[in-house]
């Protein structure tokens, strides 16, 4: 799939949101994108898109759903290290990387762009989109130092609160928050392997928020209810986001 440089105007999907709050993009640099989300597939929850050890073949754009980067142990059990939401696009920069040290897997049923080399190239050849997608990659970076504070240095009921923080955030800048509610479709296991707990102390975390009125879930459905309270707790700063850039923009 090739990106041309043609005019017209592109349909604000998830990855133009995403990358517009990090750089000032061209219309040319729009229709770039829109020819990516255009070229999606869907994805069933539980497949996973990259595998460790594989070799790295460009990029993966995700546009709708929740995708996750994960590592296993040898007795199966998994460490969520990073969600992949819609406007997220992962492995930038593993082209040069021999082998990829994690699998990205779906953890919903996701709309997925593939964008191979080539393609890769020449998004890195606009100024604009190359900025954005450094900026995104070194927001990634930003965001797993937090997480292993989260993990290392927070307690359950604070891991839950500053994960749910971060989400709303993200969410809101590529347009998939509603006030202070966005739809989570993944489970409790998942969580306990983003932070660090079993399933049965997720379960009694997320009911201790919700029996102190910070949020409430209905289906996949989550609100935060109080999001004053639900920051403090969490001692949640949004700046490792880049969100000040975003709002700017």
């Amino acid at each position: 799939m090739k990106v041309l440089a043609g005019s017209g105007t592109a349909v604000s999907g998830p990855l133009l949101r995403k990358l517009q709050g990090f750089s000032k993009l061209e219309e040319a640099d729009a229709a770039a994108l829109a020819i990516i989300e255009a070229g999606t597939r869907l994805v069933p929850a539980g497949t996973d898109l990259i595998s460790e050890g594989d070799r790295p073949e460009g990029m993966i754009a995700i546009t709708e759903g929740f995708a996750c980067r994960y590592k296993l142990r040898a007795n199966g059990a998994r460490q969520i290290t990073a969600y992949l939401i819609p406007g997220d696009i992962c492995d930038f920069e593993t082209s040069i990387l021999n082998r990829i040290d994690h699998t990205i897997g779906t953890l919903s049923t996701c709309r997925v762009a593939r964008i191979g080399p080539e393609t890769g190239r020449e998004l890195r050849q606009r100024p604009a989109l190359a900025r954005g997608l450094r900026t995104v990659a070194l927001v990634d970076e930003a965001t797993l130092r937090e997480w292993m504070m989260n993990i290392g240095r927070r307690s359950a009921v604070e891991r839950l609160a500053h994960l749910l923080c971060e989400l709303l955030v993200r969410l809101r800048a590529v347009g998939l928050a509603s006030g202070n509610s966005f739809d989570l479709p993944i489970t409790q296991i998942d969580l306990a392997d983003t932070t660090g707990m079993t399933s049965v102390h997720v379960n009694r975390s997320l009911g201790e928020l919700k029996r102190a009125g910070l949020i409430e879930r209905k289906g996949k459905r989550v609100t935060l209810c109080d999001l004053p309270r639900l920051v403090e707790l969490a001692e949640f700063r949004s700046n490792y986001l880049n969100w000040e850039a975003q709002t700017a923009a």
